[in-house]
């Protein structure tokens, strides 16, 4: 079973960066694909970012493009996100997200459907 535990959460100013870090556990990271999802308040959980299994592809969603960066160690199974010029639209819980490797299926559409969560961090920007 995999196990996922994100931290680095906080609360910061506009304009801050702030990077959140995921450890995975139970599974060589070499074969997840991992990824970032968020959720507003009273919004539905959306996703932020995600990298192939071996962390050389990225892949954002449109509103973080330029600002935040996604990173993987496999060597310490890792996932870091990398978030800067915050906003207050990004307030929101982030959950650290993986899935099993898949090798017939895009690391995009995999990573859509995960097989693991963490148990989520709040990021809080404001003023």
């Amino acid at each position: 079973q995999v196990q996922l535990v994100e931290s680095g959460g906080g609360l910061v100013q506009p304009g801050d960066s702030l990077r959140l870090s995921c450890a995975a556990s139970g599974r060589a990271g070499s074969s997840l694909v991992m990824g970032w999802f968020r959720q507003a308040p009273g919004k539905e959980r959306e996703f932020v970012a995600a990298c192939s299994w071996n962390g050389v592809n990225h892949y954002y969603t449109d509103s973080v493009k330029g600002r935040f960066t996604i990173s993987k160690d496999n060597a310490k199974n890792t996932v870091d996100l990398q978030m800067s010029s915050l906003k207050p639209d990004d307030t929101a819980v982030y959950y650290c997200a993986a899935a099993d490797y898949d090798p017939l299926n895009s690391y995009r559409s995999t990573i859509m459907t995960p097989d693991y969560w963490g148990q989520g961090t709040q990021v809080t920007v404001s003023s």
